[in-house]
């Protein structure tokens, strides 16, 4: 059986089981389709928030950027994680005590006021519809690869099936369809990574044999930094960036986490505060399993690459373009050469492919001497799609690979309907419902939501046909603007006395000005060739925009302290409402929508 068949076995299948479950458990009421009913055990909703969570940045994207930065791209790690730990500590039990179904909910109703609503509902789309651009474009490369398609081709086919189970199942379907796409993403992620540090350190768990010896007797990580380095490119296991910029980021990915609506969503499905907290513990667990073997999988997928353009080492010969058109273990160059992401060219005709740092010039000299030219050869290597082909490029077999193809359409997807949710929900129950037409039917409120999820895969497969950056970048943009505008609201909604217009004037002060300096370095509403700078020379100091999330917390934290300090004090009865919530104890109702 080919390649191709196996794939569309395993995808096949596993899109069956996906459907069939959104089928099953399809929304019949707004509550089940904003809260699945309120009635998710806690181990079911854990299971359920971890493949919410683990997105097509997680799964695809991640590993990726590790693997061709090193260390200093472990900030995706260490952010990441972090900011779920802050998620399910500080605001995720508070905020299902509240008892309402969206996060704008809480804001318009601890404000007071239906302008912060809207405001909040503006803030999650313009987040969530960013951190969609980044599933979609994960979707495309995906479906590109395993249905041996174009990108565009790829991005088009994933729309539609999203379209199908998300739109129909609402939080009831999306949740039981996350359970199972959980188990075949965490699967696609380890058996891969347990086969492959087999084959190099002997070691069948990846996060240990990320520290073993390979063949050699070397340190698998010492002979990584040889390689690179004598390539051209810095060390693998050292830092290099601008530390300040560093720990910006990190903390952008932190906040932004915990600002997230998609993610907190998953906390109002619980029948009581206690399962909220068990969830988020019971969800850290199963989060962990794939982001502690990431970085295995990043370092081992780099040392087979560059093994495989370099046979016997940097002071040996490039890889022949003969080998790479007859040898079976190259084979996956050719598959992914076809979906325009991975592309290589014999510059100065001697028949080989040379793979190296030519910005670097000792590197550069080194090459010209040993004959190879001065220009890197292989012209394109896209980061997101080193999971993928990081089975084909070990050799594994074609069950092994068909599985990846599953689970990482599995990541993009379920990250995807949980956002279009999130959107949804906001469009139709507090826009529509909450300002708009607040006598609307619930079949009325249902069809809107609805429809408004089917726009928001339009724009966004439309936006990811020309994405900002690889996928974990696009999906740190997102990070970035739920950093400035929710989480700050979320956080003095919670543990200040805030006022309504201080809320207001942050929330957009924050929003605006990150959206302004995402825009200035990502161009116009990520139109390409309309920026005015770029990350590698930004406009303040050293601040990437992907970092700039934090810069705009803090902006919205002044400018809502200093407005609420101007205007009055908030209401008593809001003031008892808070304190309310900040007790550990009991469950508000679900209230009456």
């Amino acid at each position: 059986m080919d390649q191709f068949t196996i794939n569309l076995l395993f995808v096949g299948a596993s899109f069956a089981l996906y459907i069939g479950i959104a089928i099953w458990a399809r929304a019949g009421s707004t509550s089940e389709f904003y809260a699945a009913g309120r009635g998710i055990h806690p181990v079911t909703n854990g299971m359920a928030t971890a493949a919410d969570w683990m997105s097509a940045a997680s799964f695809i994207s991640m590993a990726g950027l590790i693997a061709f930065t090193g260390y200093d791209n472990s900030t995706y790690l260490m952010g990441w994680t972090g900011g779920y730990v802050l998620l399910a500590l500080l605001l995720a039990p508070y905020l299902r005590k509240f008892g309402k179904y969206t996060v704008s909910e809480f804001i318009g109703d601890r404000f007071y006021s239906p302008t912060a609503r809207i405001v909040a509902v503006i803030c999650l789309i313009v987040a969530s519809t960013t951190y969609v651009i980044g599933q979609m474009t994960g979707v495309g490369v995906a479906f590109g690869r395993f249905l041996e398609v174009s990108n565009t081709a790829g991005l088009l086919i994933g729309a539609c099936v999203v379209f199908a189970y998300a739109v129909f199942g609402g939080m009831k379907g999306v949740t039981y369809t996350q359970v199972a796409q959980y188990c075949v993403l965490i699967l696609a992620y380890t058996i891969p990574a347990i086969f492959i540090s087999l084959q190099l350190t002997g070691n069948p768990i990846p996060g240990l044999g990320l520290f073993g010896s390979v063949e050699s007797g070397e340190p698998l990580l010492a002979k990584l930094d040889q390689i690179v380095t004598e390539l051209g490119f810095n060390a693998y296991t050292t830092h290099h960036g601008d530390t300040f910029n560093m720990v910006l980021f990190t903390l952008s990915l932190m906040i932004g986490t915990a600002g997230l609506p998609h993610v907190i969503m998953r906390f109002f499905t619980v029948p009581r505060v206690a399962d909220a907290r068990w969830s988020a513990g019971w969800a850290l667990v199963f989060i962990a399993l794939l982001y502690l073997t990431a970085p295995a999988v990043g370092a081992m997928a780099r040392f087979n690459i560059t093994d495989q353009f370099w046979p016997n080492g940097a002071s040996g010969e490039p890889v022949s373009t003969e080998t790479i058109q007859n040898d079976p273990a190259y084979d996956w160059m050719a598959t992914w050469q076809q979906t325009g992401l991975l592309g290589w060219e014999d510059k100065n005709g001697d028949g080989r492919i040379a793979y190296f740092n030519d910005g670097n010039p000792e590197t550069v000299a080194m090459m010209e001497a040993a004959g190879w030219g001065a220009e890197n050869e292989l012209t394109n290597f896209n980061r997101d799609i080193l999971v993928l082909a990081n089975p084909e490029i070990a050799n594994l077999p074609g069950w092994v690979i068909g599985l990846v193809a599953a689970g990482g359409l599995a990541a993009a997807l379920s990250t995807a309907a949980g956002l279009l949710l999130a959107i949804s929900s906001a469009v139709s129950h507090d826009l529509i419902k909450g300002s708009i037409n607040p006598r609307i039917s619930e079949k009325g409120e249902l069809l809107s939501a609805r429809i408004a999820m089917a726009v928001a895969i339009a724009v966004a497969t439309y936006l990811g046909l020309n994405p900002p950056g690889f996928a974990a970048q696009t999906v740190a943009l997102a990070f970035g603007l739920a950093a400035a505008s929710i989480f700050p609201a979320l956080m003095m909604g919670i543990f200040t006395k805030v006022n309504n217009k201080g809320a207001v004037a942050g929330m957009l002060a924050g929003l605006i000005v990150t959206l302004v300096y995402i825009f200035l370095h990502k161009g116009w509403f990520f139109i390409p060739d309309t920026n005015s700078f770029t990350d590698a020379d930004p406009l303040l100091g050293t601040i990437k925009s992907t970092s700039f999330g934090a810069v705009g917390a803090l902006i919205n934290f002044v400018v809502a302290f200093t407005v609420s300090k101007m205007t009055d004090d908030i209401p008593a009865e809001i003031e008892e409402l808070v304190e309310s919530v900040r007790i550990p104890r009991g469950a508000g109702a679900a209230q009456d929508h």
